[in-house]
């Protein structure tokens, strides 16, 4: 149904607002646009008859007006009918109207022949011009925020780096806590420890924790992680085994 209803007048606007309106989900496109270009062609056919008739009428009159007042000298019918329609087929709106009835025929005939759904020019343009840019600033604005985010990614990698070169390596810490109903390890470590992301789980001692935050803070071991632990788990390959040789467990 919205095939035929308003499939053929979404046809007519650019890709960017046929996407926004998912015309291609909720239409049969391709039959959408050649409904469209059958349609905007025989309406400019039409117009344009319309058009000539109008035109036409309105110069004859005014060349047979200037005629009989003398200021042309001997004219024939002929001649006056030659000069109204050189006037109606340099007139602008001529050429408009033929520019549609042809723009209709191409736009059926990628539709029917090859299925490429194309947009009327006037609204390409517009879009193009008058909305386009703002697209393009939208875009640029999240070039430079993922440009910023990775700067800042990068900037943090090298502070851990040079934070690492600065302390020496040492064991790591180890601390329980509870609160009322869960329990929570903390552990803070001199080095990062690789694939350490919330919220992988981690087995240590038989136990299985869940990776809850990772910070980077000062001192000696910058490197905290807070894990909370889980009533049961299940072993697997994305489950981190620790299993520190010397640590320091603090009361």
């Amino acid at each position: 149904m919205w095939t035929y209803i308003l499939g053929p007048f979404l046809a007519l606007l650019p890709k960017p607002w046929r996407d926004a309106l998912e015309f291609e989900k909720y239409t049969q496109a391709a039959r959408a646009t050649t409904l469209s270009g059958l349609g905007e062609s025989a309406a400019a056919v039409i117009a344009i008859g319309y058009w000539y008739m109008y035109a036409m009428t309105k110069y004859v009159d005014r060349g047979i007006d200037v005629a009989m007042s003398g200021k042309l000298g001997p004219v024939t019918d002929q001649a006056v009918a030659g000069v109204a329609l050189s006037l109606w087929f340099a007139h602008p709106f001529t050429w408009l109207l033929a520019y549609f009835i042809l723009e209709g025929v191409v736009r059926l005939s990628s539709a029917a022949f090859s299925g490429m759904i194309v947009g009327t020019l006037p609204l390409f343009l517009f879009d193009k011009i008058c909305i386009n840019p703002f697209r393009a600033s939208t875009r640029n604005r999240a070039g430079r925020s993922s440009l910023l985010g990775s700067a800042a990614t990068f900037s943090g990698a090298i502070r851990e780096r040079v934070m690492s070169a600065r302390t020496s390596q040492v064991q790591d810490e180890l601390s329980f806590r509870k609160s009322a109903t869960d329990e929570f390890l903390e552990i803070c470590a001199s080095r990062r420890k690789d694939d350490w992301n919330p919220p992988r789980v981690v087995r240590f001692e038989g136990t299985y924790y869940r990776l809850e935050a990772a910070s980077v803070g000062t001192g000696a071991r910058p490197f905290r992680y807070t894990l909370r632990r889980l009533s049961a788990g299940v072993p697997g390959r994305s489950v981190l085994s620790y299993a520190p040789p010397n640590a320091l467990i603090r009361q």
